[in-house]
C-alpha cells in the first residue's frame, strides 16, 4: 500500500514541468543544473518544490535580495549559468556530462562558480560522480570536511556533522567533501559535496511530516550555510 502511494509522488516530482527562467535583475536566483546524459529525469528530483521551500526560509532568515517564486534551470554549457555564482546539482550518481558540458562546468568553476552537490549514496553512485568530475577536472581530489570548516559556521554554527543520513537508508551516514582550486585546501573551494545524504529531499517534504523535524531543520541549515558560503567566498 505504501509503495502504491509513494511511487506516483516520486514520479510526479521527476516529471515536473520545466518553468521558464527568470530574467537577470541582480537578485539572488536559485540555479539548478539540468544534465542531458545519464538518467534524464534525475536532475529534476525535488524540482521545484525544494527550491520554493528553501527560498522562503532563506528569505525569512537573511537580508538577501532574492526571488522566492522563480528558480532557474541550466545545462552546464548554457551561457546563462555565468550570471550565477552558486548552482545546485542533484543525484550526481546518474550524471554524465557531455564534453561541452564538462568544459562549461570547468570554465564556470574557474571563473568563480560554486557548485553544491547533493543526493547520492553508496560507492556505486560515488563512482559515477567521480568519473564525471574527472571529465571536468582530470586531477580532481576530494577532501573530507569536518565541523571546524568555516562552511559549517558561516551562518548557522553547526557544531557536529553526524546525525543526518540519506532518506533511503539509515546505513548511508552523511559525509561532506570539498573540491578546491588546484587541489589546495588553502585556496578557493569550488564545490561542496553532500554524500550519503539528500538535504534536498528533507527540504522538499519538510511540511508533510515524512521526516523527523530535526533532520528537516538540519537540511535547511546546511543548505543556507552552503549558499551563503558560496556567495561570500
Amino acid at each position: 500500500m505504501v509503495i502504491c502511494v509513494l511511487a506516483p509522488v516520486a514520479w510526479s516530482q521527476r516529471s515536473a514541468r520545466l518553468e521558464p527562467n527568470a530574467p537577470y535583475d541582480g537578485r539572488y536566483t536559485f540555479a539548478r543544473i539540468r544534465y542531458t546524459q545519464g538518467y534524464r529525469l534525475a536532475w529534476g528530483v525535488d524540482y521545484p518544490r525544494m527550491e520554493r521551500n528553501f527560498l522562503v526560509i532563506l528569505d525569512n532568515l537573511t537580508t538577501m535580495s532574492l526571488r522566492k517564486s522563480e528558480t532557474n534551470v541550466y545545462t552546464l554549457d548554457d551561457p546563462g549559468l555565468a550570471r550565477h555564482t552558486v548552482a545546485w546539482l542533484t543525484e550526481p550518481g546518474y550524471w554524465v556530462p557531455t564534453e561541452a558540458e564538462a568544459l562549461g562546468l570547468r570554465t564556470w568553476l574557474q571563473r568563480g562558480g560554486f557548485l553544491i552537490v547533493d543526493d547520492f549514496y553508496y560507492q556505486r553512485q560515488w563512482d559515477v560522480f567521480e568519473r564525471s568530475m574527472r571529465m571536468v577536472l582530470p586531477d580532481v581530489k576530494f577532501f573530507r570536511l569536518d565541523a571546524q570548516h568555516p562552511i559549517f559556521n558561516g551562518f548557522f554554527a553547526l557544531k557536529k556533522l553526524d546525525g543526518m543520513h540519506h532518506p533511503a537508508t539509515t546505513a548511508a551516514v552523511a559525509e561532506y567533501y570539498a573540491v578546491y582550486e588546484g587541489n589546495d585546501p588553502t585556496r578557493r573551494m569550488l564545490a561542496v559535496i553532500s554524500f550519503n545524504n539528500d538535504i534536498g529531499d528533507y527540504m522538499e517534504w519538510s511540511g508533510e511530516g515524512w521526516f523527523p523535524v530535526n533532520l528537516s531543520n538540519d537540511a535547511y541549515k546546511f543548505a543556507t550555510n552552503f549558499v551563503v558560503y558560496g556567495l561570500t567566498h
